[in-house]
């Protein structure tokens, strides 16, 4: 042990008295220790929640997704599906159309995105877990299905699988037509409702699921889509099958991964932690003038113990060092006790649920929380730094008071 720190340790730790200067040194650990656990337990939150959204999306989307690079739809040709279930990584290929319908169900109506879906999309897990009622299934023999959202069924008042009360869909088809019939105008489906799902409200108030022979005749697509959903095998690495298509399809095609899918959704959520962490970063830079005003009273306090110090050949290294040790002690004080308070409430909250959603139905019971170790680093990082930047004035000016009374 250095007799800097010997020296800052004994100033921070005496025991033969307490004094202001000491409560205002505490009080700065206190300090630092509050924000720094808020710190943890904020960011897991937010680390918690996108990791939340993933697992109800994932269960919604495919891992990758292909889109035409220009306009609404696009011709599907064998030699196109063979490429992409040639492809390294590949698991299948789903066919999908997709555009905005009208429902109508006995006396109640809604504008529902309806989505056409080949017959291999429910044989790998989608969906799994997230039905409410009924049966998972969209065909059986010539008899069509449809599997809807739980707020479409809530505000429809859907009998699941009751074939006496199908489910009408109505599709727009030629609004320039000068003809007098109605029924010129739009092509009608009926499809029975075999199961509800619950996800997010983003799916479940808007999304109807049929199979793909139905919205191929409702919306008169013959052989385009709107996008082809791509499952990729259990041990592929879905960036490098997601390369490997762009690579092989050229610019006509975009290839999206899960987080691409969803881009302004999770942007919207990174820039929230980004906010939160900049307020909970001035609200520590704030905490840390205790810090500052303590070094500063510290370094009044000790004029003669320093003087006493110089005129034993101490230098002005020494009695920065002294100060900057003062200020990397109660930083590192009350970061270690915030960090291991932070970790030790999202401990409780992943095994306790102690803090619940507070919302009948949530598809978690406790509030998601999930601690990552960078978040602890970056804490311990900003506590440094601000550490370092509120000691080197005191630091300076204990070194110079010291000179000053020795001559």
């Amino acid at each position: 042990m250095s007799a800097s720190f010997f020296i800052a340790r004994r100033y921070l730790v005496s025991k033969r008295k307490t004094n202001f200067i000491s409560i205002i040194s505490w009080l700065a650990v206190t300090a630092v220790a509050i924000i720094t656990a808020a710190l943890i337990v904020v960011m897991s939150v937010f680390n918690g929640i996108e990791v939340l959204l993933f697992s109800l999306n994932s269960s919604f989307d495919a891992p990758l997704l292909l889109k035409p690079a220009t306009g609404k739809s696009f011709v599907v040709t064998d030699s196109l599906l063979t490429t992409i279930n040639n492809t390294h990584g590949v698991e299948a290929v789903t066919e999908v159309i997709e555009d905005y319908a009208y429902l109508r169900y006995r006396q109640a109506n809604q504008v529902i995105t309806l989505k056409g879906v080949s017959e291999n999309y429910l044989q790998h897990g989608r969906l799994k877990g997230t039905i409410n009622e009924g049966e998972l299934k969209l065909q059986e023999g010539t008899t069509n299905f449809a599997i809807i959202g739980y707020g479409i069924a809530y505000n429809l008042s859907v009998m699941i699988n009751e074939p006496y009360f199908p489910l009408q869909l109505y599709y727009i088809k030629n609004t320039a037509s000068a003809s007098v019939d109605p029924s010129s105008l739009y092509s009608q489906e009926n499809v029975v409702p075999a199961a509800s799902f619950s996800i997010v409200q983003q799916y479940d108030d808007h999304y109807v699921i049929v199979p793909l022979r139905v919205a191929e005749k409702l919306m008169n697509y013959k052989n385009k889509r709107t996008s082809l959903e791509i499952t990729c095998k259990e041990n592929a690495s879905i960036a490098e099958v997601q390369l490997a298509l762009q690579n092989k399809l050229g610019e006509n095609f975009i290839i999206l991964d899960h987080q691409q899918q969803h881009a302004d959704l999770y942007k919207l959520l990174r820039m929230e932690k980004l906010f939160v962490f900049m307020a909970l970063a001035l609200l520590l830079g704030i905490g840390a003038l205790n810090i500052f005003f303590g070094l500063m009273m510290l370094s009044l306090d000790k004029k003669k113990d320093l003087s006493v110090m110089v005129s034993m050949g101490a230098t002005e290294n020494f009695i920065k060092k002294i100060f900057l040790f003062e200020g990397v002690l109660i930083a590192g004080i009350g970061t270690t006790i915030g960090l291991v308070l932070g970790g030790l409430i999202c401990w409780l909250q992943m095994n306790f649920n102690i803090v619940s959603m507070g919302v009948n139905n949530a598809v978690t019971e406790g509030y998601p929380i999930k601690p990552i170790a960078s978040d602890f680093l970056i804490a311990v990082i900003l506590v440094a730094c601000i550490t370092f930047l509120v000691s080197i004035k005191p630091a300076l000016l204990a070194a110079k008071s010291a000179k000053v009374d020795y001559l």
